[in-house]
């Protein structure tokens, strides 16, 4: 393998998506990777991140860019009911593969890519970047330290804005099987968190909730019918044995931010963001045998990145691909993987399975991550 790990990252698109925000800036601030290639569906686009970032080779069709010999790992930042194919081939193709969250549009098929990934011996990673950011890592650390004892209770919100009204190339969100919603994308991210640091539910009773039944399509002028949920809310028992709620929802005015409140017998976390937790800018306070929180410095060795690795989108995905640079070298498993993302849909499948039913139920294939 080269000196840096040559990465090809498909959905390049410069003008939209989540690869211009966080992948393209944090591949090239990484000294694990050289952005090799970048694809997108059309040669000008892809031409055109190409001469933006320095890669050195632009396709228009990822099949052949997972067939260029100075590929060894891919990067799959496309929309979300886009990301079995491009996934699957580049397993077949022998590349180690980074696939956004939500890792597939249904469990079925995150299962698919998860058993193929482990049969063939790639090393696979899954963006779920809440588990990177230094925030959250060291919160995971001072609760399995007894940092705030026994926990007893904790709640989660994230209230972000949802608007009402969009362009026709945006309104395909609201179809909710095609897997990008609330519910899987910012509850997804959410409680993920909140998982990762407390460890994995036992039951729950939930309530999975369409309130904006239709959206404006601002160059069409047609009203739209939605069937994604924009408002979910969870309540349930840790396998710990501590009690949690959550509310995530995207309403369409000042939203709240992010905030995870865990309580124990000895003190209290609390992390808090205006984004998402998988977004930088998480700020962690404690309070231990008091009622005052103070901000909780967090140690270095939480960082993995250097200092030019940009701030906001990009820092948490510079932190994964720092992650997935070691596990490639190494040979050991990647975490969070595509096992853990599995296991993040069942759950999700668990939360709407409860609301469906109207009555609490034990979640499937429980266990820590």
């Amino acid at each position: 393998m080269a000196d840096k790990i040559r990465l090809g990252i498909i959905g390049a698109n410069i003008h939209r998506g989540w690869a211009p925000r966080a992948h393209l800036p944090a591949i090239v601030a990484s000294p694990e990777f050289e952005l090799t290639a970048v694809c997108t569906t059309r040669m000008e686009s892809a031409e055109e991140s190409r001469q933006k970032y320095g890669a050195k080779l632009a396709f228009d069709d990822y099949r052949k860019m997972l067939a260029h010999p100075d590929i060894d790992a891919v990067a799959v930042s496309l929309r979300v009911p886009a990301h079995y194919e491009p996934t699957m081939a580049a397993i077949n193709a022998g590349k180690h593969v980074y696939t956004e969250w939500p890792l597939g549009r249904t469990t079925a098929e995150a299962q698919e890519m998860a058993d193929l990934a482990q049969a063939k011996g790639v090393r696979n990673m899954v963006g779920l970047q809440s588990r990177a950011a230094p925030a959250i890592l060291y919160a995971k650390d001072l609760i399995e330290s007894g940092y705030v004892g026994e926990v007893m209770s904790c709640h989660v919100s994230r209230i972000g804005e949802g608007t009402l009204q969009r362009p026709s190339d945006r309104t395909w969100q609201r179809d909710a099987d095609l897997g990008a919603n609330t519910l899987t994308i910012s509850c997804g991210h959410t409680i993920d968190a909140l998982r990762f640091v407390v460890g994995d539910f036992s039951q729950v009773s939930t309530v999975v909730s369409t309130q904006a039944k239709e959206w404006l399509e601002v160059d069409t002028e047609q009203m739209v019918e939605v069937t994604s949920p924009d408002n979910i809310l969870v309540s349930g028992k840790l396998a710990s044995g501590g009690v949690a709620s959550v509310h995530i929802a995207s309403n369409p005015w000042a939203g709240s931010g992010y905030r995870m409140e865990i309580y124990g017998r000895e003190g209290t976390l609390v992390a808090s963001s205006s984004e998402s937790p998988n977004h930088d800018g998480v700020r962690l306070q404690g309070a231990q045998g008091g009622n005052k929180l103070e901000d909780l410095e967090i140690p270095g060795k939480y960082t993995y990145v250097l200092e030019g690795m940009p701030r906001g989108a990009a820092y948490n995905v510079g932190q994964m691909y720092y992650q997935f640079g070691q596990a490639i070298r190494s040979g050991e498993s990647c975490q969070p993987d595509f096992n853990t993302a599995v296991e993040l849909h069942q759950f999700i499948d668990s939360i709407q399975e409860a609301s469906d039913q109207g009555k609490e139920v034990a979640v499937r294939n429980s266990r820590s991550s």
